[in-house]
C-alpha cells in the first residue's frame, strides 16, 4: 500500500500528464481551427435515444489542461500542508471528485450531461467545506450548498426549456428558434452563472467557503467551482449575444467587482481577503463577457487561475508558520523568515494587480483597454479605473501587513521555510504566473489587438493602479483609519462588510424562520395534528381496519362482490 507522500506524488505525477496532453491537444486544435465531437449511447426510452456528446476544441482542452495543471500542484502541495491529517486519502479522493466534475462540465456538449458536472462540483465543495466538522464550517456549508442549489434548478429549468427544440445541445440552436424560448434559457443560464462564480446578490457564500482546507480553497477558486458559472457564459455568449439580459449582467459584474474589492481593502482575514479578490477577478471576466469579448475573458480566466491558486498556496504557508491565525494584523516581518513564501506571494500579487510583463498585466491591461474603446458612459470608465485601483490597495495592504511591516506575533514564535514539498509544489505555478500571459496572448491572439485610445486613456489603468498602492499604503499605515470608517456608524460598517450580504443572505433568513415556528407552535399542537399527518393516518387506520372485518370470509365476500359488479356492468349496458 502506498504511504501518503508516494499517493500525492503519484496521482500529481498522473495529472501533470494529463495536463501537458492536453495543452499539446489545445494547440493542435488552435492551430488547425478544428473540433472533434464524440458522440456515445447512453440509453433508449421508447423511440427517445439519449447520446452522452463530447465536445473537444481548443477552448476546452486548454481550460482543462489548465485545470489539471493547478490540481498536480495542490495534490503535491497537500502532501505537506496535511501530511498529519489522517483522513488526507478521504481529501485526495474528493480533490479528485472536483477534477472529474470539471471534466463533464468542460467537454460537454449538451446541458444534461454538464448538469453532472455542474452539480457534482456542488455536492464536492459542500462536502470540503464541512471537512473539519465544526459549528462555522457547518454554517458555511450550508450556505454554499442552498446558493449552489438555486443555480443547479436553473440549469434543470434550462433542460425543461430546451425540449421544445428537439435537442440539448446548446450550440446546435439556431437563431430562428423560439425568442420567447431563448429569452428563458438567457435568464436561467444568466441566473446560473452568477450563483456559481458568486455574482451579487449570491456574493456571501464565496468568503464563507474559506472553511475548506486551504489546498482545496486553491483549486475552486482558481479554476474549478467559481469558474464554472464563467466558463458558462462563454459557451452561451454566441447565442446568446445581444439579449436585453446582457444589459443587467453588465451591472451586476460591475457591483460585485466594486463591492468585493472595498470588503477586501479593509477585510483581516487572509484566506477572506484572497477570496474576495476572487470575486472581484470575476466580476471583471463577467462584464468583459457583456462587452462582447468572450475570448478576452477567457484569457483573463486562464492567467487568473495561475496567479490566483499560487496566491492560496503562500497563504497556506503563511498561516501554517503564524501560529495558525489568520488574521494580518497578527503577522508581520515574514519576509526575513520566509524569503520564498514572501517572494511567490509577492510575485503573484503583482500579477493580480497587472504589473508590467506579468501574467495579470497581458490580460488586464488588454481587458480594460477594450472596455474603454467600447465607448460606454463616464460612470463605467471610472468604474474601470476603480477596479484595477483598488485591486492594487487590497494587495498592497496584503503584502505590507504580512511581510514588510514590523512583527506582531506571538513572543518566541519561529518561522521556518525548510518544506520541500511545498517549495516544489509553487515553482510551477510560480513559472506559470510569470510566464502563462505571454505564452497564452501568442497562441490566443496570434495578431495583436487594435487598440485605439486617447494618451489619458491609454494611462488609466497605470495611474490608477499608481493611487491604489498608495491607497494600500496609507491603509496599512494608519490600521486606525479603517477602524475609524467602520465605527463611524452602521452604514459605512455595513457598506464595507460585502454590503450587508451576509446578513441577508443567512443570518435574517435563519431567524425569520425561527421566529414564524415559534407563531406557528400552538398549532402544531392542536389542530394541525388532526388535520396533518397524525389524524389522516388515523383515517386510514380505521378504514383499513373495516376493510379487513370485511374480509374474515374472503371467498363469501369475494363472490357476493364479483356478482354485484357484474350485475351493475349488465344494467350499466
Amino acid at each position: 500500500m502506498l504511504s501518503r507522500s508516494s499517493l500525492t506524488s503519484v496521482w500529481s505525477l498522473i495529472l501533470l500528464l494529463s495536463s501537458g496532453g492536453l495543452f499539446i491537444l489545445g494547440l493542435i486544435f488552435l492551430l488547425s481551427e478544428e473540433s472533434k465531437v464524440l458522440e456515445f449511447w447512453f440509453v433508449s426510452v421508447g423511440s427517445n435515444n439519449f447520446f452522452f456528446t463530447l465536445y473537444f476544441d481548443w477552448m476546452s482542452a486548454l481550460f482543462f489542461s489548465f485545470v489539471t495543471f493547478i490540481s498536480a500542484s495542490v495534490v503535491f502541495y497537500s502532501g505537506s500542508y496535511m501530511g498529519e491529517d489522517l483522513n488526507i486519502t478521504r481529501f485526495i479522493a474528493l480533490v479528485l471528485l472536483s477534477v472529474a466534475s470539471m471534466f463533464f462540465l468542460v467537454f460537454s456538449l449538451n446541458l444534461v450531461s454538464i448538469l453532472v458536472g455542474w452539480d457534482g462540483l456542488g455536492l464536492v465543495s459542500y462536502v470540503l467545506v464541512i471537512y473539519y466538522q465544526n459549528k462555522k464550517s457547518n454554517a458555511a456549508g450550508m450556505i454554499t450548498a442552498l446558493s449552489n442549489r438555486i443555480g443547479d434548478a436553473a440549469i434543470l429549468l434550462a433542460i425543461g426549456v430546451m425540449v421544445e427544440s428537439g435537442s440539448w445541445n446548446f450550440m446546435f440552436m439556431q437563431e430562428n428558434e423560439s425568442s420567447m424560448d431563448q429569452f428563458l434559457l438567457l435568464i436561467l443560464v444568466v441566473l446560473a452563472a452568477m450563483t456559481k462564480s458568486a455574482q451579487m446578490p449570491f456574493s456571501a457564500w464565496l468568503p464563507a467557503a474559506m472553511a475548506a482546507p486551504t489546498p482545496m480553497s486553491a483549486l475552486v477558486h482558481s479554476s474549478t467551482l467559481v469558474t464554472a458559472g464563467v466558463y458558462l457564459l462563454i459557451r452561451f455568449n454566441p447565442l446568446l449575444m445581444g439579449h436585453e439580459v446582457y444589459k443587467v449582467l453588465f451591472l451586476v459584474g460591475v457591483l460585485t467587482n466594486l463591492m468585493a474589492s472595498i470588503s477586501a481593502s479593509f477585510e483581516s482575514d487572509l484566506k477572506k481577503v484572497v477570496a474576495l479578490s476572487t470575486s472581484s477577478q470575476l466580476g471583471i471576466m463577467v462584464f468583459t463577457i457583456v462587452l462582447g469579448v468572450a475570448k478576452l475573458a477567457f484569457f483573463h480566466l486562464l492567467t487568473h487561475a495561475m496567479f490566483k491558486a499560487l496566491l492560496f498556496m503562500c497563504s497556506g504557508k503563511i498561516i501554517h508558520e503564524s501560529g495558525e491565525t489568520q488574521d494580518i494584523r497578527h503577522m508581520g516581518s515574514l519576509g526575513l523568515s520566509l524569503p520564498y513564501t514572501g517572494m511567490c506571494m509577492n510575485l503573484s500579487n503583482l500579477a493580480l494587480c497587472g504589473f508590467p510583463f506579468m501574467a495579470g498585466f497581458y490580460s488586464k491591461d488588454l481587458l480594460i483597454e477594450e472596455g474603454l474603446m467600447g465607448g460606454y458612459s463616464l460612470m463605467t470608465i471610472i468604474l474601470a479605473g476603480l477596479s484595477v485601483g483598488l485591486s492594487a490597495a487590497y494587495s498592497i495592504r496584503l503584502t505590507f501587513l504580512s511581510f514588510l511591516n514590523f512583527s506582531n506575533q506571538v513572543p518566541l514564535s519561529a518561522s521556518k521555510e525548510e518544506d520541500d514539498i511545498m517549495f516544489k509544489a509553487k515553482l510551477g505555478l510560480m513559472f506559470m504566473s510569470l510566464t502563462s500571459g505571454a505564452i497564452l496572448s501568442w497562441m490566443i491572439f496570434p495578431s495583436p489587438p487594435v487598440v485605439v485610445l486617447s494618451l489619458s486613456e491609454k494611462l488609466l489603468p497605470l495611474f490608477s493602479c499608481l493611487l491604489g498602492a498608495i491607497l494600500g499604503l496609507i491603509l496599512s499605515l494608519n490600521l486606525t483609519l479603517g477602524m475609524k470608517i467602520l465605527m463611524k456608524n452602521y452604514w459605512a460598517e455595513g457598506f464595507i462588510q460585502m454590503w450587508f450580504l451576509p446578513l441577508m443572505s443567512g443570518q435574517s433568513f435563519g431567524g425569520l424562520s425561527l421566529s414564524v415556528s415559534n407563531k406557528f407552535k400552538t398549532l402544531d399542537l392542536g389542530w394541525w395534528e388532526l388535520l396533518g399527518g397524525q389524524g389522516v393516518y388515523h383515517s386510514l387506520g380505521l378504514g383499513t381496519s373495516s376493510l379487513l372485518k370485511g374480509q374474515s370470509n374472503s371467498i363469501k365476500v369475494i363472490l357476493i362482490l364479483f356478482s354485484g359488479v357484474i350485475m351493475i356492468f349488465l344494467g350499466i349496458l
